[in-house]
């Protein structure tokens, strides 16, 4: 057992052991403890910055202004018939998201109307109620390709009765949850019977799931708990406290929402990283806090677990991770780039709470930077809470600078000079501490059994001026296929798009194919990773593979990534996926990115020759991070005597064509073959 899953068992062995009806005693009446109040307490609701509010009116209004997007049967079976997921899926969040911005403008404007007035009388009340009602007349909440119950019958139409839950019915029950409790009054008034409604939906597709079966994959018994776990326990934990009111049963619901959470406990690293990537802390770690937020809420101390050790290294994961503005050192499915949508109100409460001045810093502006305090897409219960909270509001609202609280006061105070999290093998190194200027080093070894992993072992990423330049592809739009045994014939999951050698293969999948022997150095001149990522690839392969990465500080700042290798086919060549314009002659190469950032790439042309090849770009997800193309850039080594080296350096410079030299613009025009690249 993990030191953090030992210290949840302790902390919550009175809760698992107390009596239903000392612990139902202790829950009573939560709606009142939750730190939101319902729309009717106006002296909250209209403290609300102006600004703010505007904002949410905005959004709602532009939502009266189109129709309601609609979920059909044929959206949900396009899995099954061609795998795609997002026809079905994106209607489901523009739904859910839609609702949310309604729900919060009637809110905040306080509107409603007698069930007998007409059409009118209070417009942002009543499509939220007819977003509502839609949700609770479909067949299933649950995603398709999620759904095991009708698939495994062969049927493409899901049983109503036998409902799956998921992430999909998970979402769907807490904006159910946060409706009912922020619209009550104003819904018994205006639509009467609605309220009886959402609860009997909730209960019939979530509560009642979640209590009889204990064999959900997603608990992750087994030792295989991702952000699933949270994800979904957090909408049962507050469907439970804000619908169920029975209170015995409410208790045992809590009981076992507090049990499975320790599943996932169990599986963060002391280091306080997520192997699955940033975009997935904010449905992961983030939602945990939230969850200790509401149990300490409604429980007092005996539900509150807010002071377990591993929680102030898990807070400081996102600005660990930060290149520069909405950049991220992006491992596994992440996007390069930071949706807007993110909760940053949950970060900046627990960077008071643990008393990270730093993380509050990154939380504002963050959420500046999305432009949005309490974006709807992060879900109704985030925002409604970031609204209620003046001190957010207030920070947020102001032009300012972002509170620091102390310590240095540079651009970005919340950017140390290197972080290493020695469980999941990452380094991130800059030039300067608290400042995105210059350059910044992220390299990562680990393995490829990780959550949403890719074939990675021994990639590195390169920023210049926060702007990332040597990249991570990251992932593209999900189907059917993407979690099944075909994953990896997807191009930006394989190892010949990823910043790594191939010594004649690839990669292969498998917490086996892991990088060994690491040794990280940290000093104010240099930070530096050493690994042997040889036992990344198929056994005989190579007999050895040792890279070392290695930012160096000073006047003249350079990134060197130095390979050593014995063995390996007769064509070794190592990867360089780069962002941006790239001309390249003998020796060297300058990719400059579309916000102006350059790097000089340098290698001795003795010991290898490029080539480059662009990848256009048409997946709405890729093209989100990195507009029409990426370039690689591939080193095949002159050496053929099976053993070699091989050092390329990085440095900070403008870029200037000459003669001869050769960009990436002449090929992109060229045909792809089946791997994707260019003939």
């Amino acid at each position: 057992m993990s030191a953090a899953a030992g210290a949840w068992a302790e902390h919550f062995a009175a809760v698992r052991a107390a009596p239903d009806e000392g612990l139902a005693a202790l829950l009573a009446g939560p709606a009142a403890r939750i730190g939101v109040p319902d729309a009717t307490c106006r002296a909250v609701w209209e403290a609300v910055p102006e600004p703010l509010r505007e904002r949410v009116r905005a959004d709602a209004d532009e939502e009266l202004a189109r129709p309601a997007p609609l979920l059909t049967a044929g959206a949900w079976a396009r899995p099954f018939r061609d795998g795609s997921r997002a026809a079905y899926e994106d209607a489901a969040w523009d739904l859910q998201e839609r609702v949310s911005r309604l729900v919060l403008a009637a809110v905040l404007t306080g509107g409603s109307a007698d069930a007998g007035a007409g059409p009118g009388a209070c417009p942002y009340l009543d499509a939220a109620i007819d977003g509502l009602v839609a949700f609770a007349e479909t067949s299933t909440w649950c995603w398709a390709p999620h759904e095991r119950f009708a698939s495994a019958r062969g049927e493409f139409v899901p049983d109503p009765d036998d409902p799956f839950l998921d992430l999909g019915a998970a979402e769907v029950a807490a904006l159910f949850a946060w409706a009912d409790h922020a619209l009550g009054p104003l819904l018994d008034r205006r639509m009467p019977g609605l309220r009886r409604r959402l609860r009997r939906e909730v209960d019939r597709r979530v509560l009642l799931p979640f209590e009889r079966r204990r064999d959900w994959r997603w608990i992750g018994a087994d030792g295989g708990a991702n952000n699933w776990n949270p994800w979904i326990h957090g909408a049962v934990l507050v469907s439970a406290l804000l619908l169920c009111e029975d209170g015995t049963r409410r208790a045992g619901i809590v009981r076992l929402v507090v049990e499975g959470l320790g599943h996932y406990v169990a599986t963060l690293p002391d280091d306080g990283g997520i192997d699955e990537g940033i975009a997935y802390w904010w449905v992961g770690a983030c939602r945990l806090l939230e969850i200790l937020d509401l149990l300490a809420a409604v429980g007092g101390p005996a539900l509150d677990a807010r002071e377990l050790p591993l929680l102030a290294a898990l807070l400081r994961y996102p600005q660990r991770m930060h290149l520069g503005g909405d950049r991220y050192v992006n491992v596994g499915d992440a996007p390069a780039r930071l949706t807007v949508g993110q909760p940053w109100w949950v970060a900046f409460r627990w960077g008071g709470l643990l008393g990270q001045p730093e993380t509050r810093a990154h939380a504002v502006a963050g959420a500046r930077l999305q432009g949005c305090a309490a974006p709807p897409r992060a879900g109704l219960g985030r925002a409604l809470a970031a609204l209620a909270d003046p001190e957010w509001c207030r920070a947020v609202a102001d032009d300012g600078p972002a509170p620091v609280g102390g310590g240095p006061d540079p651009v970005a105070p919340w950017l140390a000079r290197e972080s290493w999290l020695p469980r999941l093998q990452i380094l991130v190194a800059r030039e300067h501490a608290g400042s995105h200027a210059g350059l910044a080093l992220a390299v990562k070894a680990g393995h490829n059994g990780e959550h949403h992993n890719h074939l990675d072992v021994g990639t590195y990423w390169v920023a210049a001026d926060g702007e990332p330049l040597v990249v991570d592809v990251g992932r593209p739009t999900y189907t059917a296929q993407t979690f099944g045994p075909d994953r990896y014939a997807a191009w930006p999951m394989r190892s010949d798009w990823h910043n790594v050698p191939e010594p004649g293969c690839g990669q292969r999948p498998g917490p086996g194919f892991a990088a060994r022997e690491v040794r990280v150095e940290l000093g104010a001149r240099e930070a530096r990773m050493t690994a042997e990522i040889g036992g990344a690839y198929p056994p005989g392969a190579v007999a050895s593979w040792v890279r070392t990465a290695r930012l160096v500080r000073g006047n003249t700042a350079y990134v060197e990534v130095a390979d050593r290798w014995e063995g390996g086919g007769e064509h070794v060549v190592i990867r360089h996926v780069l962002a941006g314009d790239v001309v390249h002659g003998p020796g060297r190469a300058t990719v400059t990115g579309p916000g102006g950032a350059s790097l000089e790439m340098r290698w001795d042309p003795a010991e290898a020759n490029a080539d480059v090849v662009v990848r256009p770009l048409d997946d709405p997800q890729l093209t989100g991070s990195w507009g029409s193309r990426l370039t690689r850039l591939t080193l095949t080594a002159r050496s053929r005597a099976g053993r070699g080296r091989l050092a390329v350096r990085w440095s900070l410079g403008q870029p200037s064509p000459g003669d001869g030299e050769k960009q990436n613009s002449e090929v992109a025009a060229a045909p792809l073959n089946k791997r994707g690249e260019h003939l």
